[in-house]
């Protein structure tokens, strides 16, 4: 019968794991010493070592003849666990053996010596599924056990098992084995087994097997069922991966909105009978590393990644800010989980996000609004609010400013410009076009600090200066240009006495209300340093 290749690979000495050298040295020494603890906890993802170290601890523990801390494996007693014939290594399923009755025979048979070995062990394997009541009648014994008694217990979640249970035992944490060390195993059994492996695609193997030993041996066997050299496309197809190469095209025709693209992306995923979670799973492993590149100045640290690869993924991450990473990483999160969900149609989740990610406008989310903020806030910082996206606004006409002095009629052409990126339609602010004969006044600087001490007044008058504009006349008198409905809201006592107030503690000279005079904004008069006329260009809102 064959024998699987992560069962004939497993180690049977300490110094054969791999990856776990801050446990097994721990281990081997109390070997040496033969200094054992009455229980063991180990703890960590799956495919690390768990398992596999409980039984070799099982045996060096009973091992008549101990190698350098670990067990000799030709003894009767190593023989005897290995092979399973002894019935003093008990090795317990805990996800179907959960019941109280189950921990209930223990506790009763554990207090007759071992028939054959020096210690009668127990080996509980995934022990956090056990009921509250199991964990119960198993706490007594676990705190005082015989001496001729050792529990190892091993589990994937830690934190389902109770402190009690957890403060009772030598606690190891298993970690995620490297990618390096993954590689040179996987290379190694390679070459035992006669198998031909490209060293690439041995570094993919580890790199999806996330830590676990295991899991890369598995996919080992499983890329080399077909008999011929496993490259990285023999891997990528056996997983049903598109590949790191595609999802940085499809990153990149995202940021391009590259539509044509990105749908015959996912027309090509269906229709190959591929499962687009695993697409889609691939898409988000390229944009954490795009987010690490871009937030992170030492990011190799945290990249799993050849150097050519990682000058690639710096090129890339060029076409992204970091609010459109967050707001692209959140998208592709929320939409795994809708694929995930019993009858959802995936095709057309991965559709729609594409969509929305490649604009926007589209989605009224925190993250949607945050990046389309700051998109603002990179135009009005370089100076340039025309947005060259689309092709829309590239064949619209460009609308010159004109210049700050004005020595003949200039006439403005009225354009309504709705701005690229606003949430709303923006509200146009009409002024009055200025006349050839106007005459130009310095702008009073203060104005707007002073229209801020009208806020409290009510009947909406803070609103109405707003719109106005102020300038220091020959006269010594102040200025307020506003237009007829305005200047009915306005011209009362009170806020006349706030303005002439804030006016004089901010000018340093006395102002009263006859010092501040209303105008109708008719054109005759234009600030100097004043670009409130292009309003219409830049589509300014109040």
């Amino acid at each position: 019968m064959h024998q699987a290749l992560y069962r004939k690979w497993r180690p049977k000495t300490f110094s054969e794991v791999c990856g776990q050298e801050h446990i097994t040295s721990i281990l081997k020494q109390e070997a040496t010493e033969g200094k054992f603890n009455h229980a063991y906890l180990f703890c960590g993802s799956r495919g690390t070592g768990k398992t596999t170290c409980a039984k070799i601890l099982s045996k060096v523990v009973n091992c008549e003849n101990v190698i350098d801390g670990n067990p000799c494996g030709v003894c009767p007693s190593c023989l005897a666990v290995e092979n399973g014939s002894t019935t003093d290594v008990l090795e317990m399923d805990a996800a179907s053996n959960n019941g109280v009755d189950n921990i209930r025979d223990i506790r009763d048979e554990v207090v007759y010596s071992p028939s054959f070995l020096k210690y009668r062990v127990y080996i509980v394997d995934e022990v956090h599924m056990l009921s509250n009541s199991a964990f119960n009648a198993l706490l007594k014994t676990l705190e005082e056990p015989p001496s001729h008694a050792i529990f190892i217990l091993a589990t994937t979640e830690l934190h389902k098992l109770p402190a009690t249970i957890v403060s009772r035992c030598q606690r190891f944490e298993f970690r995620r084995i490297a990618t390096d060390v993954l590689t040179s195993r996987i290379k190694f059994i390679a070459e035992q087994e006669g198998i031909e492996i490209d060293d690439d695609a041995a570094r993919l193997i580890a790199r999806y097997s996330q830590g676990g030993m295991r899991d890369s041996i598995s996919l080992l066997e499983l890329c080399a069922s077909g008999g011929a050299k496993i490259d990285v496309s023999t891997v990528n197809e056996t997983i049903g991966s598109a590949g790191r190469e595609r999802m940085m095209d499809v990153a990149r025709a995202i940021a391009e909105k590259n539509f044509e693209f990105l749908f015959s992306e996912i027309d090509a995923v269906v229709t190959s009978s591929k499962d687009i979670t695993v697409f889609w799973q691939d898409l988000i492993s390229l944009y954490r590393d795009l987010m690490v590149v871009k937030t992170v100045r030492e990011s190799a640290k945290y990249l799993d990644l050849t150097d050519f690869e990682a000058k690639n993924l710096a090129s890339l991450a060029e076409k992204f800010s970091r609010e459109t990473l967050i707001y692209h990483c959140k998208m592709l999160e929320e939409a795994l989980s809708s694929m995930q969900v019993g009858g959802a149609v995936k095709r057309i989740i991965a559709e729609l996000c594409f969509v929305k990610m490649c604009d926007d406008t589209l989605s009224t989310s925190t993250d949607a609004l945050l990046n389309r903020i700051a998109k603002l806030e990179a135009m009005i910082a370089s100076g340039n609010f025309t947005n060259n996206s689309t092709k829309a606004e590239e064949t619209e006409p460009k609308v010159k400013k004109a210049p700050a002095k004005v020595e003949q009629e200039i006439k403005i052409e009225e354009k309504k410009v709705t701005p690229v990126f606003a949430p709303e339609p923006v509200r146009e602010v009409k002024r009055a076009p200025v006349q050839a004969d106007a005459r130009a006044v310095k702008p009073l600087k203060v104005w707007a600090e002073a229209v801020q001490a009208t806020q409290g007044l009510g009947g909406g008058a803070y609103a109405f200066l707003k719109k106005t504009r102020a300038y220091l006349a020959d006269d010594k008198k102040i200025h307020v240009l506003t237009d007829s409905v305005s200047l009915f809201a306005i011209d009362n006592h009170n806020i006349k006495s706030a303005l002439a107030a804030a006016l004089s503690k901010y000018l340093g000279t006395s102002y009263g209300e006859n010092d501040i005079v209303y105008e109708i904004d008719s054109g005759k008069v234009r600030l100097e340093e004043d670009f409130s006329e292009y309003d219409d260009i830049f589509s300014f809102s109040e």
